[in-house]
């Protein structure tokens, strides 16, 4: 995949982001953020081919439009936001969505009193995909992808407060969501900040 977004040419119809010269930059550019990219579009696509199409784009993208990007700092953010506006484009022109099936007797289980529950990555997926979006994606983007609320409010094109509230009410819905798929009596299964400040 990554040999097809290097291998745009002038010929193709596709310009590069800068001077001709800039090609190994493109090229850098692509393996630097492919992996992160791949892994944020499989988060929002959940299939391995519509993912692959996503960084495709926008990597595709990047080469029509990135020679705007006034701040080559900002790579990474133009990258992620573009990624996820064309997914929002893509979801509200197909207006479906997969429906994920749970089964509690695979994913539920006794858990100790003395341990904190152990969650299996089944299951958090899972609960993941039922979390609305609204919530799904501020949590992906600050737990599992290490971006901070400011870059999230870039990408999601929210302000600062609303990434804050969504990612916490994400938080507790994905608590309450994981807590009624093992059941447990007590107990937090995503740790609050206050605690650990």
């Amino acid at each position: 995949m990554i040999a097809v977004v290097s291998s745009l040419t002038w010929a193709e119809g596709i310009a590069p982001f800068g001077p001709m010269d800039s090609a190994p930059d493109f090229a850098r550019l692509v393996d630097q953020h492919y992996a992160a990219l791949f892994r944020f579009a499989m988060s929002l696509t959940r299939q391995q081919a519509a993912a692959e199409d996503l960084t495709q784009h926008t990597f595709l993208q990047w080469a029509r439009k990135g020679s705007t990007l006034n701040d080559p700092s900002k790579a990474k953010t133009w990258l992620f936001t573009t990624m996820y506006r064309e997914h929002l484009n893509q979801s509200r022109r197909a207006r479906r969505f997969e429906v994920v099936e749970f089964d509690s007797e695979i994913h539920g289980g006794d858990v100790p009193p003395d341990e904190p529950p152990k969650i299996e990555r089944k299951a958090l997926m899972s609960a993941l995909e039922k979390l609305d979006p609204v919530y799904r994606e501020p949590v992906i983007l600050f737990y599992l992808k290490e971006i901070p609320y400011k870059e999230i409010a870039t990408v999601l094109s929210i302000p600062i407060g609303t990434v804050m509230s969504r990612l916490s009410r994400g938080k507790q819905v994905l608590r309450d969501l994981l807590r009624s798929a093992i059941n447990p009596d007590d107990g937090d299964l995503i740790p609050d900040e206050r605690r650990i400040a």
